[in-house]
Parts: structure tokens; C-alpha cells; sequence
């Protein structure tokens, strides 16, 4: 393994925490004998080139310090490849770190643990999520979930809306999708079965738990298994809606009757008018096809 370890920085992470955050888990990889790297970007595009540059001169591993966001981009560079990666976790939601047992806003510890597991060879194998290219969409990787329906629709809005700023203004969607809410027709093809044609109001492909901060939609999830769970909220009224959606954040959602969970490797999803997100970025409409390939990154734990 190289002694070289690339540093990959989101500074505008958790409103600056990812500046601030790059320097504790540099000293720690420092002081266990690694030279360290930084790797930034002009934006994503740019970030992810020079990641990929790095990771094929050989970087001994990723670092990724920021969110949810960060991350996703580091596993389009590193999936499928022998070059492990650590995240020193500092966004807003965090939910890939948090599913995968990793400190939270602890980028002096997360940089500890990382340098441990590098100097020990602790490295984890786990399960992504691969959506297949298609014209006008590349080859994308995810780590969390996948989601649509419902709440695509309320990041669709949220991302539409300049005022207010930060988590408000993501509750001001939820109440307009709300007001104009209704369930949608969705086709789902699992492994591929006969289609299951229903009446949805949110289908989420999960590879680990959460997504949104800690809202544990696949809540029980886990990224070393080799299938997604596959979680179907079904046709309900705006009031069971407001009812079971807050019973997210604790899992206990999913004995609720009007939702059913579905264990799949290979997923297709079909619905007019929905877009899919995956890791917290917009991937484009549907129809998408995902499927769980096992042992794809090594990660650091």
C-alpha cells in the first residue's frame, strides 16, 4: 500500500465544517507515519477528475471529508476498485457514515479510526447500489437509497425554491406536496419476476438504512448482504401520510399495513413523471434500473 493518502474535501460541507474538518484528520494520518494529499475541486466534475487521476497513480487510500455528497462522489472513483476508503463525516445528513457504525461530526477521531485501520489493514467489504448508463445518464454508484415518489417530489421542490435557506425550507415542500398530493401508478420489477403494477406513494431501494438526516427508511438494512431492500409505501390518505412518515426517523414505520418490504438484487422502477435520487443527488427521471454488487467498495472501519 502506498503512504500516500488522499485527502478528498468538500469545504463548503455542513455550512463550513469541512474546511475546519480537513486539518484534525490530516494531522492524525500524519502522525501515523502517512504523507497526506488534499485533493479538491473547482465543483464536482472537477473534483471527481482529479480523485480519479489520483486513485490511478495509486493513492494508497480516500479520505472523504464532508457529507453525504462527498461520499457519493468518491465511490464513483474508488467502486470496483482495491483502494479503500474513509470518511471523516461533517455534512448535514451523514447518513452513509451513520449506517456504516463511523464517527459523526468527530473528524478527529474519524481521522484516527482511519489511520488505524490503514496501519492494521482493518478494511470492510461492502455491498453499492449500480445504476445502469443510459443515453444522457452515466453509469452512477450509490451507497444509501434510492428513492422516489413522494419524497423526490419534495426535494424536487425544495431544490427549486432560493428562500428560505437550510432545513425550513425542505418542511415548506413537504406542506406544498402535501396540499397537492396523490399516489403514483408505479410498475416495479424485482430480479426479474413479473411485474408488480401498484398504486405507491414512495418506493425507496435501499442499499443501507437511512437517508434525509436520519430518516431510517430501509431500516433494516444492511450493506453486506448482497440484496437491497426494497420498501414500498402504498396507497394511503394525506392523514395516515402525516401519520406514518414521522415514524420514519424510528424505523417503525415499516410494520405500518399500507407498507410492504420487498429483499431484491436487481431492481427496475417505472413511473411518469418522478424523479429518482440516490445518496441525496437527482439522477433524472424514471425509468431506472439498480442493482446490489456485492463486495464492491473496501472501506475503512
Amino acid at each position: 500500500m502506498s503512504a500516500e493518502i488522499t485527502l478528498f474535501v468538500n469545504p463548503t460541507a455542513g455550512r463550513g465544517r469541512g474546511a475546519h474538518a480537513a486539518q484534525p484528520a490530516a494531522s492524525a494520518l500524519r502522525a501515523a507515519g502517512f504523507s497526506v494529499r488534499t485533493v479538491l475541486g473547482a465543483d464536482a466534475g472537477d473534483a471527481l477528475a482529479r480523485l480519479r487521476t489520483a486513485v490511478r497513480e495509486g493513492t494508497g487510500a480516500v479520505i472523504a471529508v464532508g457529507g453525504d455528497g462527498v461520499v457519493s462522489l468518491a465511490l464513483q472513483a474508488l467502486a470496483g476498485t482495491l483502494v479503500p476508503l474513509g470518511v471523516v463525516a461533517v455534512g448535514t445528513g451523514n447518513d452513509f457514515a451513520r449506517a456504516m457504525g463511523l464517527p459523526v461530526r468527530e473528524p478527529a477521531q474519524a481521522g484516527r479510526l482511519a489511520a488505524e485501520a490503514l496501519k492494521e489493514g482493518r478494511v470492510r467489504e461492502i455491498d453499492l447500489g449500480r445504476l445502469a448508463g443510459t443515453p444522457g445518464r452515466a453509469q452512477t454508484w450509490y451507497g444509501t437509497v434510492l428513492c422516489s415518489g413522494f419524497d423526490s417530489r419534495v426535494n424536487d421542490r425544495g431544490n427549486r425554491m432560493r428562500l428560505p435557506a437550510g432545513r425550513f425550507k425542505y418542511d415548506l415542500a413537504i406542506l406544498a406536496e402535501l396540499a397537492s398530493f396523490r399516489p403514483f401508478p408505479y410498475r416495479i420489477t424485482l430480479d426479474g419476476g413479473p411485474a408488480i403494477e401498484t398504486e405507491a406513494t414512495l418506493v425507496a431501494v435501499g442499499n443501507s438504512s437511512s437517508y434525509g438526516g436520519g430518516m431510517r427508511i430501509c431500516a433494516d438494512a444492511v450493506a453486506d448482504d448482497g440484496l437491497f431492500d426494497v420498501v414500498v409505501v402504498g396507497d394511503c390518505s394525506r392523514a395516515t401520510l402525516l401519520k406514518v412518515f414521522p415514524q420514519v426517523y424510528k424505523g417503525t414505520h415499516l410494520g405500518h399495513p399500507n407498507v410492504t418490504v420487498h429483499r431484491a438484487a436487481k431492481v427496475t422502477l417505472e413511473a411518469a413523471g418522478i424523479t429518482a435520487y440516490a445518496d441525496g443527488e437527482p439522477l433524472g427521471p424514471l425509468p431506472v434500473t439498480a442493482e446490489c454488487v456485492p463486495g464492491a467498495l473496501r472501506l475503512l472501519s
